[in-house]
């Protein structure tokens, strides 16, 4: 069997933080005010890996695909530490918690929460605005508005975080 490597350059916005340790690898587009954090993995050499406006990965996650399913974070996502994303679509406004993982053909509606060490399997589709937990994860109920907070303030502090740190990292060039 003969693998499909894709040798493409990544497209960063230039307003976008990468943080030492981060690779970002192949087919990749990165949409503005966006950061990748320390020791993230995101690999375009099998397809598409499309990441939108002012979304944040954080520490050590991994984001990659097989050919068939292409990566989608819309704008304002949020991916929480050690998470993987593999050959998904993630729509606006969502939040992936710490550990979670999201499999092949799994789309994630609009301002969803996975909580923390959730397991969306391959196909799952997930409807906007409600919660899912556990492995294989299931939905437990809709947000709260407090819960729409969280998901924006999220957005809001690694935006600032970001803009700190790509400064320092500029002013160390």
């Amino acid at each position: 069997m003969l693998l499909k490597f894709q040798s493409h350059v990544p497209n960063v916005h230039e307003s976008v933080y990468v943080a030492e340790g981060a690779k970002i690898i192949g087919d990749v587009t990165i949409g503005e005010r966006s950061s990748v954090w320390f020791n993230t993995v995101i690999r375009g050499d099998e397809g598409p890996i499309t990441i939108g406006r002012r979304c944040n990965i954080q520490d050590n996650c991994m984001i990659h695909l097989y050919e068939g399913f292409p990566v989608v974070l819309e704008d304002e996502v949020s991916v929480g530490h050690n998470a993987i994303l593999h050959g998904c679509i993630v729509r606006r406004g969502a939040l992936i918690g710490m550990g979670a993982t999201v499999l092949d053909g799994a789309e994630i509606g609009e301002e969803a929460f996975i909580a923390a060490g959730a397991l969306v399997p391959p196909g799952k589709k997930i409807p906007p605005r409600t919660m899912v937990m556990g492995a294989p994860g299931k939905v437990v109920r809709e947000l709260t508005e407090r819960d729409f907070q969280t998901l924006k303030a999220t957005v809001e502090i690694y935006e600032q975080k970001a803009q700190i740190f790509k400064a320092e990292q500029n002013q160390r060039a």
